[in-house]
C-alpha cells in the first residue's frame, strides 16, 4: 500500500492534490508509521525521513504552517506560517495542513490559477477559518471546489452542549449537524457543519467525504491517525498545488 493517495475531483489538469495516509513510514511505535508532524513527540529522525519520502513526489517542500486551531490564513510564499490555512497563486508551492481527526479541506478554482489547504478542527471552524480563506481567495462562489477528506466522522465525535449551541447561535441549520447522546453531550458532524458554512457562502462544488465514515479517522485504525482515539498519535498531511 503507498503511503498516500491522490483524491478524486474534478479539477484542472495543472493542479495537483494528496492525501497522506500512516502506512509505509519510519515512526515506530504510537507514531506508526508515515507520521508527518514534527511537534508530536516523535523522533525527529524519523519524521525527517517520512517527510523526504513524501518530497519526492512533490515539485518544492511543502510549507507546513504552525497550526493552532485558529482562523488565521496566510498567502504563500510567507515568512510567517502562525496560522491554519494558506493559499497561493504561484506555480510549485506547495500548501499543505496536518490532521488527525479534524478536517482538511483542499480549494481551488474552474481556472486553476489558485489553490488552499484549511485545518478545519471546531474551533477554527466556528471562528470562520473556512469563510476567512475563501474571503482572502476573493473567488466567485460558483467558481470555488473543494475537497473533504479524512476527518473524524459524527458517530465518534462527542462535544459538550457549549460546543453545540455556538455552532446554532451562528447558524440555525447547525442543529441537524448534532446528535444528542445525554443531556450535555451530543455526537457532532464536522462534515455537515463545514458543509453549513461552504453552502451560506454559494458554494456547491464539494466532493470528497460523502459517505463520512468512509474517510472516519477514527474508526480506521490501519489508515489513519486519530488524536481522539490514541492520544500521543502521528498526523496526515493534505497537499494541494498548482504544476
Amino acid at each position: 500500500m503507498s503511503n498516500f493517495f491522490i483524491p478524486k475531483w474534478p479539477v484542472p489538469s495543472n493542479i495537483k492534490s494528496m492525501q497522506t495516509v500512516r502506512v509505509e513510514g519510519k515512526s515506530k511505535g504510537k507514531y506508526n508509521s508515515f507520521n508527518l508532524a514534527t511537534h508530536v513527540n516523535d523522533d525527529i529522525n524519523d519524521v525527517d525521513f517520512n517527510r523526504a519520502l513524501l518530497n519526492q513526489h512533490l515539485p518544492s517542500a511543502p510549507c507546513w504552517l504552525s497550526q493552532t486551531h485558529s482562523a488565521d490564513v496566510v498567502e504563500l510564499p510567507s515568512p510567517l506560517l502562525n496560522a491554519d490555512a494558506s493559499f497561493t497563486k504561484d506555480k510549485n508551492i506547495v500548501c499543505v495542513v496536518q490532521t488527525a481527526d479534524c478536517l482538511p479541506l483542499l480549494i481551488t478554482n474552474n481556472d486553476g490559477t489558485i489553490v488552499a489547504a484549511i485545518h478545519a478542527g471546531w474551533r477554527g471552524l466556528l471562528n470562520g477559518v473556512i469563510e476567512n480563506t475563501l474571503h482572502k481567495m476573493n473567488l466567485p462562489a460558483h467558481e470555488i471546489l473543494i475537497w473533504l477528506g479524512p476527518a473524524i466522522s459524527q458517530n465518534h465525535f462527542e462535544v459538550g452542549s457549549e460546543v453545540k449551541d455556538s455552532f446554532c447561535e451562528k447558524h440555525d441549520e447547525a442543529k441537524k449537524a448534532f446528535k444528542s447522546i445525554s443531556k450535555q453531550k451530543w455526537l457532532a458532524d464536522i462534515y455537515m457543519l463545514a458543509k453549513i458554512r461552504l453552502h451560506a457562502y454559494g458554494v456547491s462544488q464539494i466532493y470528497g467525504a460523502s459517505v463520512t465514515e468512509d474517510y472516519c479517522t477514527f474508526a480506521h485504525h490501519k489508515d489513519y491517525f486519530s488524536y481522539r482515539r490514541d492520544g500521543e498519535t502521528g498526523r496526515m498531511a493534505s497537499l494541494i498545488w498548482i504544476a
